[in-house]
């Protein structure tokens, strides 16, 4: 009895899982999200545009933040507990991110009405775009395929304000990522100025 305890609290702890009916997607993307699209997005290229409906219904794209830096970061699914405690970081870091004149875009394969609900239940007010049709995750290089289902893969792209993308993280463990992602911002900023 003691050792399960200590093995959930462990999981809990490390990777992000849960006692919800998801722990097995949430570890699946917390160790790996190999990925089934030959694109590769690469630093220094430019960032694919797009654009899709966020959680309000609002069409946003790419080209609207054209002299921002954009964190455009694709995860699996809304409610599940790694993606919520992502979302929760950039939601908690938003004011940092825009001092930096930053906008953060999260971007799954949910419906927008999924977002919706999702930014409603943890208090998100950042953009959230439902990618139904798999068409921008898959040029982002971040679809994967998991027990015959479709997800994006846990990636983050900074993307410079005139459309470069300067910072790619794959494989992103949620916990620290918002902080990574601000500290990589600063640095950026730093060798651009």
């Amino acid at each position: 009895m003691i050792k399960s305890l200590i093995a959930i609290l462990l999981c809990s702890l490390s990777v992000g899982c849960s006692l919800d009916a998801t722990p097995t997607l949430e570890l699946m993307f917390a160790a790996s999200s190999k990925t089934d699209s030959p694109n590769v997005i690469s630093e220094g290229s430019k960032a694919p545009d797009f654009t899709l409906p966020s959680q309000d219904g609002t069409s946003i794209s790419l080209q609207q933040y054209r002299g921002k830096w954009i964190v455009l970061y694709f995860y699996p699914k809304d409610f599940t507990q790694g993606c919520t405690i992502e979302a929760h970081n950039f939601q908690r870091d938003e004011a940092q991110y825009s001092l930096k004149n930053a906008v953060v875009l999260g971007v799954s394969l949910d419906s927008s009405d999924s977002h919706k609900q999702f930014c409603a239940k943890e208090g998100l007010n950042f953009k959230l775009l439902a990618d139904e049709s798999t068409k921008v995750t898959t040029q982002y290089g971040s679809l994967t395929d998991y027990q015959g289902k479709q997800y994006a893969a846990r990636n983050t792209f900074i993307i410079d304000p005139s459309g470069v993308v300067r910072k790619v993280y794959h494989d992103v463990k949620p916990g620290g990522h918002s902080q990574e992602v601000l500290s990589a911002l600063s640095d950026l900023q730093r060798s651009k100025g």
